[in-house]
């Protein structure tokens, strides 16, 4: 059998096999409720055959969201459209997992895709939900003065880091009520975790700046925070930026230093992934990120997700085979081919048991096309 395509359990939850969908914002929500799109974007993954699908960044406070259109979980009232979504991938035997964040500083930004067309008129405004707030950050510092897109953020206060660690807690708690099987906490990419840790970011004297283990602690608080509310038998993950990748910034062995505490803290798996701050850039190609979770691996002790243009069947094999990662996550790759796992399974040998039962024609498509004329 394909290492690729067996089935893995993280604490109680067995995954039919090793390929996930990335999180990926579609900033197609208003006042953070997920509606029609949000439930056909994610459920053809569950037909798809992955084995774990991410629903993209979630605000766990209001003022969390990257922008305006960000789905959102800070209310009661943002379950039941969610658990919608997640009783339709569990229907079609793929887990489903949600992963939550806080923007930081890198909150209330123009929705990429309208940047040239804001809303300009109230009426417009009021139609796509636009909300516009002062962000919040470690320092009062911007993601890039350059950009005119970011702000500078309020620096937070005591009161402030305790309100965002509650936010995520609250959060993971209505996550479980909707049923997910699985969190994960976002501390990649330049959002507020991130920007804690990193120290191209985090200029404070406090407890939470300077050293290694002070720009570290807000991120193990809200572990701390999550795990306890989070069911025992549920795992839980963590994305990081494994390198801000830029000499000033966070290296890969602050992240081993970081996923050891994780790990100890109940945490079950990391989302390697880099990045994410003005400052740093990697030249992007095929797999580029995959060294990023084989080191965690082998420094922490814990299984990890690689991501970063993957998408080759034999490739994504060979990669679980030899144990630089655990499992093999696609975001655009998915965009593209919804079905991946499908027909990654068949080239690497498999049978049609993982189509859906109502579309297992194909296979006598397959025959008739492979078969001498």
């Amino acid at each position: 059998m394909s290492k690729l395509f067996s089935p893995i359990t993280l604490r109680g939850v067995t995954l039919r096999n090793r390929t996930v969908v990335s999180p990926m914002c579609q900033y197609s929500a208003q006042d953070g409720f997920a509606n029609e799109w949000h439930y056909v974007h994610l459920g053809r993954f569950g037909m798809g055959g992955f084995g774990l699908v991410l629903v993209e960044a979630t605000g766990v406070l209001p003022e969390g969201r990257i922008s305006y259109a960000d789905l959102g979980l800070w209310k009661d009232e943002h379950i039941a459209p969610l658990a919608r979504i997640v009783n339709f991938l569990h229907g079609q035997g793929a887990a489903a997992g949600i992963q939550l964040g806080h923007a930081g500083r890198k909150a209330s930004t123009p929705v990429w895709r309208d940047k040239a067309d804001q809303p300009a008129t109230e009426d417009q405004r009021r139609a796509v939900g636009f909300e516009h707030w002062v962000p919040v950050g470690p320092s009062a510092q911007s993601n890039d003065p350059a950009n005119a897109d970011y702000q500078v953020p309020k620096a937070l206060d005591r009161d402030g880091i305790r309100r965002a660690v509650d936010g995520f807690a609250a959060a993971a708690t209505r996550a479980n009520q909707a049923g997910f099987d699985t969190v994960e906490i976002h501390a990649a990419h330049g959002y507020l975790l991130n920007q804690f840790l990193s120290p191209l970011a985090n200029h404070r004297t406090d407890e939470y700046g300077g050293s290694r283990i002070n720009r570290m602690r807000l991120v193990l608080e809200v572990t701390e925070a999550v795990r306890s509310v989070w069911p025992a038998e549920k795992p839980l993950i963590v994305r990081l930026s494994v390198s801000d990748n830029n000499a000033g910034g966070w290296q890969v062995d602050d992240s081993v230093a970081l996923a050891t505490e994780l790990k100890a803290r109940g945490v079950d798996a990391i989302d390697c992934s880099s990045g994410g701050f003005a400052q740093g850039r990697i030249r992007s190609a095929p797999a580029y990120q995959v060294p990023f979770a084989k080191a965690v691996k082998q420094g922490a002790g814990i299984p990890t997700i690689a991501v970063g243009l993957l998408g080759d069947a034999f490739e994504a094999e060979a990669f679980i085979e030899n144990g630089d990662t655990d499992f093999i996550a696609l975001a655009r790759g998915a965009l593209n081919d919804p079905n991946w796992p499908l027909h990654a399974n068949r080239e690497l040998g498999g049978d049609y048991a993982l189509w859906p039962v109502q579309t297992r024609q194909v296979a006598e498509r397959d025959r008739v096309l492979s078969s001498p004329q």
